[in-house]
């Protein structure tokens, strides 16, 4: 086998490996991503849990990075600490390390067996859990594949006359090697992808283990650039994670990489063989950047802030004469498909703004703001406006000759538009009372009355992006499922009633204090979700899979 097409073969493995990270890790958001979020926002007011679950996060995700961000926009959005957030990224960076430990294994019958098996459950279900764990165990099957592909592809580089050249060199240039991995983890935009192909060379006798050491230094530096350069135009309070991370981890691997080499310790106390010393190394590095975090957090916390401070964007200056953009362009109302594509890109807008109001409901009953509540107040003016226009636009279009497709779409939309105000509505005039109600007799829910609460909004959060999905894309499925869950949700609300009922019963103080608001927040999302839900009921009438009494079975 000649270089080139050495090359081509490692290319292509490190592409798998790369697919497959990507593939486990969207299937964990798409089935678990909300009740994730939901947990890690309730353990990191602990520096020790936040730890934990930011490793065990780690873990599932197989990328610190998606950590990294989720934390990092946790901390923009004041929900938690900037303490307790880089304390979860620290414990994240070692789960990242553990992910390796654990490919390094013999895993190759995993191969088949997670191919089979996540092949089966993708495609003998149409529910969406179920197909996203088919999806998870597939990628994990081909993240093994890769795996022994790069072992096979590095092979012949055992008889390179090149290799031993450039290994030779790196030897005697730490400083190159260690640059030379930052970049290419920087390239790959993956610690693991990295850690694994260094682990692969050492394991071959390609590179010696002290090299390897280096190298991993250099992968952590490369690692800890990703998140900061990826939120490099976020908000400023939102750079703080990332940012507090390259100062740790970043600055880290530079002086654990200055103390290796000048007291050049054994590596043999790693480990027995080079693949294991290389992948030790690099988890003792990340828990040594976590133990000396520990104390440095708030001298770090301070000098992220600062520098963020020094490199935050300057407020734009907004336009003398604002004018909101609109998609209604009457001029092709003649041209009836263009006219109703118009006027969905308008009602699609309209739905950004409703999640965006919705998304930040829940945050305003934790930690109320008299601004952010005029924010969201605005929000709903903004609402009405553009229900207003799309429904003269669309009264404007039925006056033409239309076909009863485009007679029946103009309806719905209309209907979306109507609902989508409905919410709005109750978001200000309902819950927004409530928050400030919450707000005056400075009451707080109990950690499982909270907890409750914010279960049940993430369910309907994640209801109404399927509902905004169906406007656009009209899949039976999807709408099939939007559905299902409206029935879903009317059983978590009758047990959420009753532990709260429970509560009462045992007479817990805040329980009493915050019933009302408690019961009346479940009551407005339920009925949230029941708008919503009513999005998917034309898409099923005209498949017939709506009667007026229940909804019938999806075939396929």
């Amino acid at each position: 086998m000649n270089g080139s097409s050495v090359l081509l073969h490692l290319a292509g493995a490190v592409a798998l490996l790369l697919w497959a990270t990507r593939m486990v890790r969207t299937g964990v958001e798409r089935a678990y991503g909300e009740r994730m979020r939901r947990s890690l926002r309730g353990v990191l007011h602990n520096p020790v849990l936040a730890v934990l679950w930011g490793l065990m996060l780690s873990i599932a995700l197989q990328s610190s990075t998606a950590v990294s961000l989720l934390v990092g926009s946790f901390v923009g959005s004041g929900i938690v600490s900037g303490i307790a957030g880089l304390m979860a990224v620290r414990g994240a960076e070692v789960g990242s390390a553990l992910v390796v430990k654990i490919l390094s294994f013999d895993l190759t019958l995993l191969v088949p067996l997670c191919l089979v098996a996540g092949t089966v459950i993708f495609m003998s279900t149409e529910r969406s859990n179920w197909r996203q764990m088919g999806r998870i165990l597939v990628g994990i099957g081909l993240l093994v594949l890769s795996l022994e592909m790069t072992g096979q592809a590095t092979e012949p580089l055992r008889n390179s006359e090149l290799l031993p050249v450039i290994v030779s060199y790196l030897n005697t240039d730490p400083v190159t090697a260690f640059l030379l991995a930052a970049l290419t983890t920087w390239l790959f935009h993956s610690s693991i992808a990295a850690v694994l192909l260094v682990v692969t060379f050492a394991s071959r006798g390609l590179i010696q283990p002290e090299l390897g050491i280096v190298m991993i230094c250099g992968v952590n530096l490369g690692s800890s650039f990703i998140a900061p350069v990826l939120t490099r135009n976020a908000a400023p309070k939102a750079r703080i994670v990332p940012m507090g991370n390259l100062l740790m981890r970043g600055l880290g691997s530079i002086v654990i990489l200055t103390l290796y080499l000048a007291f050049r310790p054994p590596v043999a106390v790693l480990g027995s063989t080079p693949a294991d010393q290389v992948i030790n190394g690099h988890i003792l590095f990340n828990v040594i950047i976590l133990l000396a975090g520990v104390p440095l957090s708030s001298l770090v916390l301070k000098a992220t802030r600062a520098v963020v401070a020094l490199n935050a964007p300057a407020e734009p200056q907004k336009p003398i004469d604002h004018v909101e953009l609109s998609a209604l362009d009457e001029s092709v109302l003649d041209t009836p498909s263009l006219a109703l594509a118009n006027a969905t890109r308008e009602t699609v807008s309209v739905c950004e703004t409703v999640e965006i109001m919705l998304r930040g409901i829940i945050d305003l009953y934790e930690n109320p703001d008299q601004a952010r509540i005029d924010e969201l107040s605005a929000l709903d003016d903004k609402v009405d406006r553009k229900h207003a226009t799309i429904k003269l636009y669309l009264a404007k279009l039925t006056t033409r000759k239309l076909s009863d497709y485009e007679v029946g779409r103009a309806r719905e939309l209309l209907g979306a538009c109507v609902k989508l105000e409905q919410v709005g509505d109750i978001i200000v005039r309902n819950m927004l009372a409530l928050v400030q109600k919450k707000m005056d007799r400075k009451l707080q829910f109990t950690d499982e009355g909270w907890r409750e609460l914010s279960d049940f909004h993430a369910r309907v959060l994640t209801n109404a992006r399927m509902a905004f999905n169906v406007l656009v894309s009209r899949d039976r499925e999807t709408a099939h499922q939007l559905v299902l869950e409206k029935d879903h949700l009317r059983d978590a609300e009758k047990q959420t009633s009753d532990r709260h009922f429970n509560r009462l019963r045992e007479g817990t103080t805040r329980s009493l204090e915050t019933s009302s608001i408690h019961l009346d927040t479940i009551r407005d999302l339920k009925q949230i979700n029941s708008l919503l839900a009513a999005m998917a009921y034309p898409v099923l009438e005209e498949q017939g899979l709506l009667n007026t009494t229940r909804l019938r079975a999806l075939h396929s």
